[in-house]
C-alpha cells in the first residue's frame, strides 16, 4: 500500500479543484476558443481527460507511453461538447486513481523519452501538474466569456 493513499488523494484534490475552477462553464460555452487554431472549452476538458488516460496507459503498458501526437489531437478535434468531455474527465480521473491505488508506483517507468526509468509515482505528480496547467486555462477562457471562477481551493 505505501504511499498509495496519499497519491490517490492528490489527484482526487486535483479533481475538485479543477471541478471547481471549470463550473462557470456551460455547455454553451463548449465551441468557445480565444484564437483560430487553439482548442476550445471542450476540447481543454477533453484533452486534460485524455492525457489522464496518457499518463495511465504509458506508466501501464511494456512498451511506454504512445508518442502518435497527431491521433491524439485528431480524437480531441472531434470534441465538440463540454458536458461530454466533463464526462470523460470522471471517467478518466477514476481511472486515475484506482490506477494510484492499485499500481506497483515504485516500479520504474518504460525505457523512453517520456520519463523513462522514473518510478511510476511521477506520472501522479505530472497528471496533476498538467490538469492545473488547464484548470488555468480555462479559468482565462471563463473571463474571456465574461464569467468569474471561483477559488478551487475553497467554495
Amino acid at each position: 500500500m505505501g504511499n498509495a493513499p496519499i497519491f490517490a488523494n492528490q489527484l482526487l484534490a486535483s479533481q475538485d479543484f479543477f471541478a471547481r475552477s471549470t463550473r462557470v462553464l456551460e455547455e454553451a460555452d463548449s465551441g468557445f476558443r480565444p484564437h483560430d487554431g487553439m482548442m476550445t472549452v471542450a476540447q481543454q476538458v477533453a484533452h486534460t481527460a485524455q492525457t489522464l488516460d496518457w499518463f495511465v496507459d504509458g506508466a501501464s503498458r511494456p512498451e511506454g507511453f504512445d508518442l502518435d501526437f497527431e491521433s491524439h489531437g485528431q480524437a480531441l478535434a472531434a470534441v465538440t461538447s463540454l458536458a461530454a468531455a466533463r464526462a470523460w474527465l470522471e471517467t478518466a480521473y477514476a481511472a486515475a486513481v484506482e490506477f494510484a491505488r492499485s499500481a506497483d508506483l515504485q516500479k520504474a517507468l518504460p525505457a523512453g523519452p517520456v520519463m523513462g526509468g522514473q518510478p511510476a509515482s511521477d506520472v501522479v505528480w505530472a497528471m496533476v501538474e498538467h490538469t492545473a496547467h488547464h484548470r488555468g486555462a480555462l479559468t482565462v477562457y471563463a473571463r474571456m466569456l465574461g464569467k468569474v471562477p471561483v477559488m478551487p481551493y475553497f467554495g
